[in-house]
Parts: structure tokens; C-alpha cells; sequence
């Protein structure tokens, strides 16, 4: 079996999936478990100071093989899978040379991928697909990403004739509930610059990604019984109604594409006494970005004056556009895009409606765009990665290291 499929099965099988409501790093325990086994790996073929940390931040360096002065270059993906579905006993099944069809994924329950609702499908027709079975998410996002960049190493340390530089590699725990980046040592990571493999479908080049913030909301209301409620009950439920109201219809997540920021309503619960809301806000402009802040609080601002004081809210920054860190340096995108086109890649470079590790370590000091991992339709059962992009992900970090080198 192909090498990088071989090692993505393997890292498939073990459940990693990150907890929001966890305090510690890593938010679980059996993050460390894919970390373990990768630690083992990288030692067995070849890399060079390999190490996990108390953290789960797993590192490795493989050494230059050339006297001349090359910038050290680094490779990044994460270990943890999305809580938004289960990781746990992934079941991934072959679809071989496919026929353009809807896929059943799961015939006893009645789960079809259907070309209606995934219309993608059809650039893949005689290609091999990896799929969930329909009762998880596959794990591609971002073990697919390991193993692309495990299988170059190996395939460098197998061809010592290919002339480059120190290289550093570094799999991180939590990036899907925002923290990848939280206890990331850039100083002992020690890269000029990087890439994570963290992106979707074949060709993706991102170097842009959204401001983001999060916003929780607290609103106290008065609870009388409705028979002798008037003008003494106070509904928090109403309240919550009408600060959601406040917020622009069009500036909903389902009514944006490309550069354009949302307010996401992520939850909300309660009842007449109390509600909490989470938010989430974003924009690709750092200048919208916080005007979009500057609405939340004044909405907030006027229903705690036309309601006495009852709203309480935390907004928080949680990472900002690293177009910002990575213009100045935009050699190392032209790079990623000289290599992706030498190696019969068209590069679809487009801005992330997300964000990914890379936007804070590119903060930290380590510029890092974002590069494809292969899969689509992340975080759900609908998952699933062709193994020929996951081959051409590996022939792109071969070739990012070689021109790098020259």
C-alpha cells in the first residue's frame, strides 16, 4: 500500500478529538496517544531530535546535508480532529476508481453522499476516495496532513542525494478548538519560516484568514409567576431576542462568501430568569472587524440602559489576518506556488473563512501560509480525501524543499 495512505489509516484509527470545555493542554489525554506513536515513528525513520512535550507538542528536525547556508524551513499540522463529531472508531472505506455516482457510505443506515448535495465529487471520477462509514468524521483534517509530511521526510532521508537545508516539522494538539498555537516554542521549533498542511481540496494556497473573536453573553432576568407578572417580570429570553435583532440580517454566516465577516450566533440557552449567548465574530478586514465589535457593544451598551444594567459580556480576541506578517515576506507564498505549479498543481489561492495555527504563529514570529491537505468536507461524516491529492501534497513539500534549497 502507498506509504502515505498506509500511515494516514493508521493515524485515522486513533481518537483525537479536542475538548472546547477542557482547561488543560492538551483538552485530552489520548491527543498524546497519535503523539506517542508518531514520536516512535519519526525516530524509526531517521529525523533528529525528536521530543513531545508536557503539552502533547510533538517536534523533529531533520538535519541539513549541505554546507551551504539555507534557512531553516518547517512543516506544521495538528494531531486533535473536530468536536463538532466523533473521532472515535473511524471506519474509513475505499472508493475505488469512482464512477461519479452517489456514494453510499453506510447501507444499513441509509447514509448517501450524494453529487446533488456535493457536486466536488465529480472532479475526482476514476480516482481512489478514502470515506468515512457514515457514522464518523474521517480525521483528514488534519491526519492527512501528518502523513504527507511524515512520508516527505522519509522520502528525503531515503535520498540523501537531494540537497537541502535544516528542516523542522512539529504536530500540535487543540488546533481545532483554537489553541494549536497557545504553547507552540517557536524559539526551539527554530524555522525561518513554515507551512502548515492544514488546508482542504488539491491546490489550496492561503495566506489570508479572518480576525476572529468570541463574545459571551449574560443576561439576568426576573422570574414571577405569569398570573402577577406585570411590570415585575423581566424576560432574559426577550432580552436575547432583541439583541440578536440588533445585529445586521445580511452579516449571518449563511448570507457571506469570500472576504465578507459574520456574526455567528454559536449557542444559546436559559430561560426566563437567565440566558447565555456565544458568539462568534469575523472579518477578513482588521478596520470591519472591530467596527463588527463596536456593534455587538453597543447594542449591549443600550439594552443594559433600557433594561437596567442586566447584560453582562466578554469579548476576546482569539487571532488576527496573518496577511498582515506574511506580506512582507510574500517570497515564501511565491515559493509554495512555484512548486505547486512544477508538480502539476494549479495553485487556487484564495482567502481562509477560518483560521488555522498558522495565523497565530505567523504573530509569534514565524510567517506560515497554509497549504492543502487534500480532504473535503471536513468535521463531518461526510468526509473524505482523494489519495491522489494526498500524493501530490507530499510531491509539494518534496518540491518546496528543493527550490528552498536552491
Amino acid at each position: 500500500m502507498n506509504k502515505v495512505v498506509e500511515r494516514f489509516l493508521r493515524y485515522a484509527r486513533i481518537d483525537t478529538e479536542s475538548d472546547p470545555e477542557s482547561e488543560s493542554c492538551p483538552s485530552t489525554k489520548k491527543q498524546m496517544n497519535l503523539g506517542k506513536v508518531l514520536v516512535e515513528e519519526l525516530k524509526e525513520i531517521g529525523m533528529k531530535d525528536v521530543s513531545m512535550d508536557a503539552n502533547g507538542y510533538v517536534m523533529a528536525t531533520l538535519p541539513a546535508n549541505t554546507n551551504r547556508d539555507i534557512k531553516p524551513i518547517g512543516f506544521i499540522a495538528h494531531m486533535d480532529t473536530s468536536p463538532d463529531m466523533s473521532g472515535k472508531d473511524v471506519k474509513p472505506q475505499f472508493v475505488e476508481n469512482y464512477d461519479g455516482k452517489d456514494i453510499v457510505l453506510n447501507k444499513e443506515k441509509n447514509i448517501v453522499m450524494s453529487l446533488k448535495d456535493f457536486p466536488d465529487l465529480r472532479d475526482y471520477v476514476g480516482e481512489t476516495l478514502i470515506t468515512t462509514d457514515g457514522t464518523t468524521l474521517l480525521g483528514a483534517d488534519n491526519k492527512a496532513g501528518i502523513a504527507e509530511i511524515v512520508t516527505a521526510m522519509e522520502n528525503l532521508i531515503a535520498h540523501p542525494e537531494l540537497e537541502h537545508g535544516e528542516i523542522k516539522i512539529a504536530f500540535t494538539p487543540d488546533e481545532e478548538i483554537g489553541r494549536g498555537a497557545d504553547r507552540f516554542d517557536v524559539d526551539k521549533f527554530n524555522a525561518a519560516f513554515a507551512y502548515t498542511i492544514d488546508g482542504g481540496p488539491l491546490g489550496e494556497l492561503e495566506y489570508e484568514n479572518f480576525n476572529a473573536a468570541s463574545a459571551k453573553i449574560t443576561i439576568q432576568g426576573r422570574n414571577v409567576h405569569p398570573g402577577s407578572a406585570k411590570n415585575k417580570m423581566i424576560n432574559s429570553l426577550l432580552i436575547a431576542m432583541e439583541l440578536h435583532s440588533m445585529l445586521p440580517v445580511a452579516e449571518r454566516p449563511e448570507y457571506t462568501y469570500a472576504y465578507e465577516g459574520f456574526f455567528h450566533l454559536m449557542q444559546i440557552s436559559g430561560g426566563v430568569e437567565e440566558t447565555k449567548m456565544q458568539y462568534i465574530i469575523r472579518d477578513h478586514s482588521r478596520e470591519l472587524f472591530e467596527k463588527k465589535k463596536q456593534v455587538l457593544t453597543q447594542a449591549v451598551d443600550f439594552l443594559n440602559t433600557k433594561h437596567g444594567q442586566r447584560i453582562e459580556l466578554k469579548l476576546e480576541d482569539s487571532y488576527y489576518n496573518m496577511k498582515e506578517k506574511i506580506e512582507p515576506v510574500m517570497e515564501i507564498v511565491d515559493l509554495a506556488q512555484r512548486a505547486m505549479e512544477e508538480v502539476g498543481v494549479t495553485p487556487l489561492i484564495s482567502p481562509v473563512r477560518g483560521g488555522t495555527d498558522g495565523a497565530r504563529l505567523s504573530y509569534m514570529g514565524l510567517p506560515c501560509p497554509n497549504i492543502f491537505a487534500g480532504g473535503h468536507n471536513y468535521h463531518g461524516k461526510f468526509e473524505y480525501v482523494p489519495v491522489k491529492s494526498m500524493e501530490k501534497a507530499v510531491d509539494v513539500i518534496l518540491k518546496i524543499v528543493e527550490l528552498h534549497s536552491k
